[in-house]
């Protein structure tokens, strides 16, 4: 592969503008197709075999409106003593209200919530429209599926919204799962942190205005591509709407990274006189090839997403994955096209040197490698116990979903959420829907709500909907407790498993629990289920491909359980931040949230993909020390002095565009952006300038063990792509120096 990367490097330094004017075109007609024939991106949480979906299914096929998506509208009065039963101002609005979402194009019904005060404050109450004291009123608008709308559709609600708000009687606001499908997350902020982070680190790395912005203006094009693509992909699978953010936190890291990895081989082969095309194509054929074998970890770490069985999670993988691949590809294409463009400008030469084939070694490293060599002992001990101290919470780690309660107050959801807490009680805000077949017992539908209504966990009841001629019934239960809270989700796991089977065993009806609190935690069931195997999966990969590349057995053993303490630790602080609000403030984050159940799972794929990098690329140059000299000491010592600064330098770029995302509002994004930077942080600190060396240090010469009938049957990788390539051409004055 060497060789055709160094053909391909070389080619595009000779062609820049044809390579570059390539790009510009595709980039014309992607954008051009996703303006035309894009999709709107949702937040489908279909996931078929479990409990939740069969109830969304049965509601389907008899064509109910508990199937589709639900808004609710939450008002009260702005006069401080008024109540919807003593102020005939606030009734009026009411109506106004409820006759302005129920003419929506999509709505299917919305409850008449004005009709049932009329009837009297108990039949209103007991509905559960309208609060105990008289404050708080709720209209329940009812949506079809969410394959039948659009972001339209909750862009025509807000603005129903503004206009009722004008001049009214009411604070008018509103929630429900029409907000969870098409609010699009804000986008700009996080990306904008991170590249003006990266532009300072990259300036005091380089030095050089034109070494900065190569890796920053290739990183940004590959970005764009690829979030303009997800339209189009979205024709394939449904890609849930934060996937571009997710998406962006990982492109913008690793496209930097992996063209700051071939800009310094580019720089340090100008530094030793080859030519422009010939520097370029060599560090295509080395640094790209260690990018192209880390960036195929990534894709395959994090398309294993699929392996969870789980529609959306498979779909963001996707998503994420097109991106990577764009990075990657732009990394050998478009950035030897920039490196050629760009010439000698991208090093400041004021003199040249004499041809020098040793990478540019630190000092400053070198001195901390020996002193990490001579106290190894000591810093495995210390750095272990610290990392399994952050690592312990993990054993508290609970599963769930933030819900709107843990929006910031500019939000209506929020809004929305604490009145209707506040009036009903916080288990209005997540109702179960309990789906029942009555086709063959039309008789259970009663039996089965009233053993509903006594068990502890349910607070009350909407009254039954039952369609005889569909042979389906609804049944809306509401919790004692909030969405989130672990309580609720022992409620489903009782009704399902202890208050369904006594009433439902004698009957051939059936019985199913829906609702989007009910989804979440039937799929943060199965993602825990599939975890250890996946993970497994993933390490097993992993180990492989680095016993490929290194000739070694312990070595990429080691591997894998110094990332398992890197990503242990990112988990233990999720733990301690989301769930025990360790400093949660610093993150703006409103209130403690369990971890999201896909959470750890996609952080896993995209962590041990990420660490393969800084792996790969200390790695080898210690190995190609080690086979020059046969000394594993000063080869580990040389390795770290002549990577860590490309490491560190990619690091800090990497953990302040993931910090830079911890800003927005969603919490998804913040637990992923929390957790990639203190697991990138970690994995570049301690796990690499420190554990690395000294854990090396202490295995001597079986770093490099690999029994000799493993090694007839594994082929050979050279990673570092130097061999086989033809002798480095050189400028003409340093042939001249040569030869002299």
């Amino acid at each position: 592969m060497s060789h055709a990367l160094y053909r391909l490097g070389r080619l595009a330094a000779r062609h820049p503008r044809r390579v570059i004017g390539a790009w510009l075109v595709a980039a014309v007609v992607i954008i051009a197709c996703s303006a035309t024939f894009g999709r709107d991106l949702g937040d489908s949480i279909s996931v078929p075999g479990l409990d939740s979906q069969d109830a969304v299914d049965l509601l389907a096929d008899a064509q109910s409106g508990r199937a589709g998506l639900t808004v609710h509208a939450v008002m009260t009065p702005l006069e401080e003593e008024a109540t919807f039963f003593d102020s005939a101002e606030a009734r009026a609005d009411l109506l106004e209200v409820q006759d302005a979402l129920s003419a929506l194009p999509e709505v299917l019904d919305a409850s008449d919530t004005a009709g049932t005060i009329q009837n009297g404050a108990e039949t209103a109450v007991k509905a559960g429209l309208v609060s105990a004291d008289g404050t708080i009123a709720i209209i329940r608008v009812q949506y079809p599926q969410v394959e039948e709308l659009n972001a339209d559709d909750l862009e025509k609600l807000k603005d129903i919204g503004d206009e009722l708000r004008l001049d009214s009687s009411l604070q008018v606001e509103f929630g429900g799962d029409l907000f969870n499908a098409f609010e699009q997350p804000e986008t700009g902020l996080g990306e904008m942190l991170g590249i003006l982070a990266a532009i300072i680190i990259l300036m005091v790395a380089f030095g050089s205005v034109i070494a900065m912005g190569l890796p920053i203006g290739m990183a940004i094009f590959g970005l764009a591509l690829g979030i303009t693509s997800m339209s189009l992909i979205a024709h394939l699978v449904d890609i849930p709407s934060w996937a571009p953010q997710m998406a962006s936190m990982i492109g913008l890291g690793i496209g930097i990274d992996y063209a700051l990895f071939l800009v310094t081989r580019h720089r340090e082969h100008l530094a030793r006189g080859m030519t422009v095309e010939e520097s370029v194509g060599r560090a295509v054929a080395t640094a790209g090839q260690a990018v192209v074998f880390a960036g195929g970890t990534v894709l395959i770490a994090i398309l294993g997403l699929g392996f969870a069985g789980v529609g959306f999670l498979t779909a963001a993988g996707v998503a994420t994955s097109a991106v990577v691949l764009i990075m990657v590809i732009s990394s050998v294409t478009l950035l030897p096209a920039f490196l050629g463009l760009a010439g000698h400008k991208i090093n400041r030469r004021s003199r040249r040197g004499v041809i020098d084939d040793t990478p540019a070694v630190s000092s400053g490293w070198e001195r901390w490698g020996e002193h990490v060599a001579r106290h190894a002992w000591p810093y495995i001990i210390g750095v272990v116990a610290m990392l399994l101290a952050l690592s312990a919470p993990v054993l508290w780690l609970q599963i769930g979903r933030p819900d709107a309660g843990t929006l910031p107050d500019s939000r209506t959801e929020r809004r929305a959420y604490d009145l209707v807490a506040e009036g009903f009680g916080p288990g209005i805000n997540g109702p179960l829907i309990i789906a029942i077949d009555i086709s063959e017992d039309p008789s259970i539908v009663e039996p089965l709500a009233a053993a509903v209504a006594a068990d502890a966990g349910v607070t009350g009841l909407a009254p039954p909907e039952v369609n005889t001629e569909a042979g389906v019934a609804t049944i809306l239960a509401f919790p004692t407790t909030s969405p989130q809270d672990q309580d609720t989700v022992e409620t489903i796991k009782r009704l399902r498993a202890d208050v369904f089977p006594p009433v439902l065993d004698a009957s051939p009806a059936e019985a199913h629990i829906g609702g989007r609190t009910a989804s979440f935690a039937d799929i943060g069931n199965r993602v825990n289920g599939r975890l250890p195997f996946f993970v497994a999966a993933v390490i097993a990969l992993s180990f492989l491909l680095l016993m490929l590349v290194f000739r070694s057995v312990l070595v990429p053993l080691k591997a894998a359980l110094l990332n398992l303490l890197s990503i242990g630790a990112a988990y233990g602080v999720l733990v301690m931040v989301f769930q025990w609000g360790w400093g949660k403030g610093l993150i703006g984050l409103e209130a403690t949230v369990p971890i999201v159940s896909f959470i750890p799972m996609f952080m896993f794929a995209i962590l041990f993909g990420l660490s393969m990098d800084y792996e790969v690329f200390l790695l080898s140059r210690v190995r190609e020390k080690y086979l020059e000299t046969g000394d594993n000491d000063s080869s580990v010592i040389h390795g770290l002095a002549t990577t860590a600064r490309v490491i560190t330098s990619a690091a800090l770029i990497m953990i302040s565009v993931f910090l830079g995302f911890v800003l927005g509002d969603n919490p998804v994004i913040k637990m992923m952006g929390l957790g990639l930077a203190t697991a990138i942080f970690v994995d570049a600190t301690v796990v690499r300038v420190v554990l690395v060396p000294a854990s090396m240090k202490l295995m001597g010469d079986a770093n490099w063990w690999l029994p000799a009938w493993l090694d007839r049957l594994l082929p050979t990788i050279d990673i570092e792509g130097e061999a086989g390539l033809p002798a480095p051409e050189l400028e003409t004055d340093q042939v001249d120096r040569a030869l002299i």
